[in-house]
């Protein structure tokens, strides 16, 4: 029976293969399709009338009558949804919103999430994954067995118990189609459980006993998993356990600091690697080549790009340009107006193209999570392979780090602090820093510049922190689980200070 579903869900998934070579062929008319579709679904709204949607032909009319928004300026709209009003963002009332620990000035932003943008988007996102993965796999069997389920929780927002709030994950979970339910594990009741340490204890046992062909979800807590389900079984690495597992899909945060750890976990080159851009804001991109790092950005799942250079993101009014008019190398932020009535939304996050035919990116960072207090630019994808770099050549292994920069002080130089948390550190401390440091300039050539002889930067400090520190950190800010990730880089020191305050308590504790 296994064996006839495979074989079936095979047919449907080539039948969108050739729906993604559309959109890969024809780009521009596509996004155009969604521009306009877009405007008219939501014309009758009150942002659409406020905005003249139905007045609106082209992306410099769009552009000009309306600014790039952030979180804060459409979170009174979003509060309003929240509370059951329709028609105000988006056609009709919005029923589900997707939890995120977005950088706003709250611990936590709403996204809405519509019927459509469930739909089109992020379910869409689901099976074009899919379709890519047995595209890529002739002998792709995800419905022969079982994947693994890992979201988050939904809990209803008490103002107004009709909405409901959680992680876009478990939004995902809880409206999966009953036609693909039997091929998941762990039961959903599982999967949607609030308690991060609980659901890990039972995702492990339960899963630990199936048949497991592809697991996905943030490289931090597949990490916790794995090393439970090992203490649980005694084996010595998963495919131990999951001896038929073919593949990991992987997104949330670079895997780069990851692979090692991972090639210990999945010892074998059989299991394939695939990296997706699912956001609470919707699902972008989609690595559609495994031999590539890159990911083809998707066009025809309900949203509309646009892009900021790196020479807008601190203005006022910031001017994106379409996706005609990226090039390739140059970092953007990404903006977007999407089927859930957000309109020029700057998301946060920073990609480079690799490729304009067909339009690939890879992620760069976020727009705030990046170290330029002297003029250094260096992103998280920087310091991500300058750490991966080091790591090969040293043999240590690094479980998460996060960089802040050391200001001036009276005479004295700027520079980088690191903290970083090692699952196994290098035989030679001062090596690895002087290490780090050299790959770092290697690989942007604005803070090799600033380190030149020492003349505007020092070289970067490095602390070490105890095991667990950046997990009980995020718990103690109630933080633990799901999406929420330790920030990679920030412009000024407030995660690094807390951190460091954080283990002066438990020490004096």
């Amino acid at each position: 029976m296994r064996k006839l579903a495979n074989s079936l869900f095979r047919r449907y998934l080539q039948f969108r293969m050739r729906h993604i070579r559309r959109y890969m062929a024809h780009p521009h008319e596509v996004q155009r399709e969604w521009f306009e579709r877009l405007l008219l679904t939501a014309r009758d709204t009150e942002w659409g009338t406020k905005f003249d949607f139905k007045s609106i032909k082209s992306h410099r009319q769009f552009a000009k009558r309306m600014p790039v928004q952030d979180y804060d300026s459409l979170k009174p709209y979003i509060q309003r949804m929240m509370h059951g009003e329709k028609d105000v963002l988006w056609n009709g009332r919005i029923r589900y919103f997707s939890k995120s620990s977005g950088t706003t000035s709250d611990k936590s932003k709403f996204i809405p999430v519509s019927s459509q943008n469930l739909r089109y988007c992020h379910k869409g996102g689901s099976w074009d994954t899919t379709a890519i993965f047995y595209d890529q796999l002739s002998d792709a069997e995800l419905f022969k067995r079982r994947s693994l389920l890992m979201g988050g929780s939904l809990t209803r927002f008490e103002p107004f118990p009709k909405t409901i709030v959680g992680d876009v994950s478990a939004v995902m979970i809880s409206q999966m189609p009953f036609f693909v339910r039997p091929f998941f594990t762990p039961d959903f009741e599982t999967a949607l459980m609030p308690d991060f340490e609980t659901k890990i204890e039972r995702m492990a046992r339960i899963c630990s006993q199936e048949d497991v062909v592809m697991l996905g979800g943030v490289p931090t807590w597949t990490v916790v998993l794995f090393r439970r389900i090992l203490e649980l079984t005694g084996k010595s690495n998963m495919l131990e356990v999951w001896p038929n597992l073919q593949g990991y899909i992987h997104g949330g945060v670079s895997f780069t600091p990851y692979r090692e750890q991972f090639q210990k976990f999945l010892p074998s080159d059989s299991v394939s690697y695939q990296e997706i851009y699912n956001a609470s804001e919707g699902y972008f991109a989609i690595q559609n080549d495994f031999s590539s790092n890159d990911m083809l950005l998707l066009l025809d799942n309900g949203v509309y790009y646009e892009f900021l250079p790196m020479e807008e993101w601190s203005k006022e009014y910031p001017k994106a340009v379409p996706l005609e008019a990226v090039e390739v190398g140059k970092n953007y932020a990404i903006v977007i107006s999407t089927n859930a009535g957000l309109w020029r939304y700057k998301i946060g996050d920073t990609v480079t193209f690799t490729s304009v035919s067909p339009y690939k990116i890879k992620i760069t960072g976020r727009t705030r999570q990046f170290v330029n207090a002297f003029g250094e630019e260096v992103m998280v994808e920087n310091t991500d392979q300058a750490l991966a770099k080091t790591c090969r050549a040293t043999g240590a292994v690094v479980l998460e780090y996060t960089v802040a920069p050391v200001y001036f002080k009276g005479s004295g130089k700027g520079g980088h602090e690191w903290l970083v948390e090692f699952e196994r550190e290098p035989a030679d401390l001062k090596q690895f820093k002087q290490l780090l440091d050299k790959n770092l300039q290697s690989i942007n050539s604005d803070y090799e510049a600033k380190r030149y002889r020492g003349l505007a930067l020092e070289p970067l400090r490095l602390r070490i922190v105890p095991p667990g520190t950046f997990h009980k950190w995020l718990k103690m800010k109630g933080k633990y689980g799901g999406q929420h990730k330790v920030p990679r880089l920030s412009n000024e020191r407030s995660y690094v200070e807390e951190i460091l305050a954080f283990l002066e308590e438990r020490k004096v504790g």
